[in-house]
């Protein structure tokens, strides 16, 4: 008997083998490995052969049994989702705010005409319909009827027009006026339908309506109340109390023109500024649903054994080291070069986010990113940025400046101007960090009142809506950004009315590559997105561009 236990051992080997290849043939090198045994055993794994061929039948005779599909369950309504966040919003007024923590709140109460899917293609929301004239300066749009405000009043076109002329109005200080200035005149010839009058074609401007900062606001509210103290949308849920940095309550719209949705009665937001704790809640059950911004975070929270869902989504939003070139010494254009040859940007990214991102180009949309080859110095060249530093008549130890930084968004600021710090160095130059609380960054960043910042700042998978913001010597963001370049000017002009994709992409190809040459910015990279939830929370939609207006759908399975 003895002599055949290694006969066995091979028979059963073989058949487990072929069960977890899903009904693989034997092969020749079974058979090689088990001749170095007796000849007696090769014989009977000849014989094995003749079973495994019987295995496979089985094997192809189950998947064919098991075939069949889970039904996807309906959703179940009622129900609070808590939800956790580590920043509050910084305003209520959704045409003028530019934190994402405020976009975050505003986007789940108010509602632009259009709306991105999850494809991040133009789709429609307020508006049902649109249509171009010949001459594309002509836009006729059409709404979605019979939609009401929180507080019953029907949106009608003069809600919309009234959005658009307060947003265009320079004493709002509107966040999204650069993008409508080509419009010349709004006309309501009926309650569900507007007609924008441009000075020239815009090919940009219906990405642009699809922006919380384009949300489409109530009239009357309006004239009579401070949008920024008085919350009224059309958006799937009502705010109800907006405790600052504590607590925020939201009901669910039961009027939302969208049918079938909110299915939860309502969310209940905790502000809970270290991201540790919020996992902790997350791990006790006490939190439903959270927004996670640090990647050390998400990657515990990824962990199998944590029982949690995370949805880690590639961000277009991008991370960047912002040079105030209208001070000295980044008014000369070789040491902005200079410190841009010094910075390794990969290893920002493993330093400051172990390595969750990736380094960008200014467009972070695949479709227009420039290839990094392309661009000036985005390769470590530590030689040529000090010979560009002696260049500007700069020794080592000549320059310092500081690094403004905010404390808690992103959570790896802090870390990118650490590493950025140590890297200076190298080529003599010293930085000091300024760490800030959030409102107190936003309001400095606002007033260009520092040398150097690190930013996140929001991407978009049209080029235009990231750039003449910035970059065009009328953008409403202009003055954040400082440098100005004709060149740039007339390429952005340009590509708003160019309707050829690929030439646009050339256009924007352009844009990097001056951009990148003149380093007013140094662009480090783009992470990733994380939410991270409970498995019984169903029907979320995560998207690039951080929003998380797909709340509306969510529904509990407990």
């Amino acid at each position: 008997m003895k002599r055949y236990v290694p006969v066995l051992f091979v028979i059963l080997a073989v058949a487990l083998a072929l069960s977890a290849c899903g009904g693989a043939t034997a092969t020749p090198q079974v058979v090689e490995k088990t001749v170095v045994v007796t000849k007696e055993v090769e014989k009977v794994v000849e014989k094995t052969v003749v079973v495994t061929q019987q295995v496979e039948k089985v094997v192809e005779q189950t998947v064919v049994v098991t075939a069949t599909p889970e039904p996807t369950p309906a959703p179940k309504e009622g129900g609070m989702l808590i939800v956790a966040r580590a920043a509050d919003a910084k305003g209520l007024d959704p045409h003028k705010q530019t934190a994402f923590s405020s976009f975050r709140l505003l986007e789940l109460i108010y509602e632009p005409l259009l709306g991105l899917n999850s494809e991040l293609k133009v789709v429609p929301n307020l508006a049902d319909s649109w249509a171009w004239s010949d001459d594309g300066t002509t836009l006729t749009m059409k709404l979605h009827p019979n939609v009401k405000f929180h507080n019953g009043d029907i949106m009608t076109s003069e809600d919309v027009k009234y959005s658009f002329e307060r947003i265009l109005n320079e004493d709002t200080g509107s966040a999204a006026r650069s993008y409508f200035t080509d419009i010349q005149s709004i006309d309501t010839p009926d309650d569900n339908t507007v007609v924008f009058h441009l000075s020239r074609p815009n090919v940009s401007i219906l990405a642009a309506m699809t922006n919380p900062n384009s949300a489409i606001l109530d009239k009357s509210a309006v004239e009579n109340e401070d949008p920024g103290k008085v919350v009224i949308g059309t958006g799937p849920f009502k705010l109800k109390k907006w405790d600052v940095d504590q607590v925020t309550l939201l009901d669910a719209n039961k009027d939302y023109w969208r049918e079938g949705v909110p299915h939860i009665d309502g969310m209940e937001i905790r502000i809970i500024p270290d991201e540790s704790s919020i996992l902790a809640g997350l791990r006790s059950g006490d939190i439903d649903w959270a927004l996670i911004n640090d990647p050390r975070i998400a990657i515990v929270a990824s962990n199998p054994n944590s029982g949690l869902v995370v949805d880690r989504t590639p961000a277009l939003a991008y991370h960047v080291l912002m040079l105030n070139s209208g001070r000295e010494p980044f008014t000369d254009v070789r040491v902005r070069q200079a410190l841009s040859c010094a910075i390794d940007r990969q290893q920002v990214v493993d330093t400051a986010a172990l390595g969750e991102g990736k380094v960008t180009a200014p467009a972070t949309s695949p479709f227009y990113a420039a290839p990094l080859d392309d661009l000036f110095c985005y390769h470590k060249d530590i030689e040529k940025a000090k010979q560009l530093l002696a260049d500007a008549g700069y020794k080592p130890g000549d320059i310092t400046f500081k690094i403004m930084a905010a404390a808690d968004e992103p959570p790896t600021a802090v870390a990118e101007a650490q590493s950025i710090q140590a890297q200076l160095k190298e080529i003599g130059v010293n930085t000091e960090i300024e760490t800030l609380e959030l409102g107190n960054y936003v309001d400095r960043w606002l007033k260009t009142d520092f040398d150097a910042t690190i930013a996140l700042n929001g991407g978009n998978p049209d080029p235009d809506i990231m750039f003449y913001r910035y970059w065009h010597s009328t953008g409403n963001l202009h003055k954040v950004a400082v440098y100005t370049n004709p060149k740039i000017d007339d390429l952005l002009d340009k590509g708003r009315v160019t309707t050829d994709p690929e030439e646009r992409k050339a256009i924007y190809l352009d844009v990097q590559k001056i951009l990148a040459e003149n380093a007013p910015w140094i662009w480090l990279y783009v992470g990733y997105e994380y939410r991270a939830m409970q498995p019984y929370v169903k029907g979320f939609t995560p998207m690039p561009n951080g929003s998380i207006k797909y709340l509306r759908d969510v529904w509990l399975d407990k």
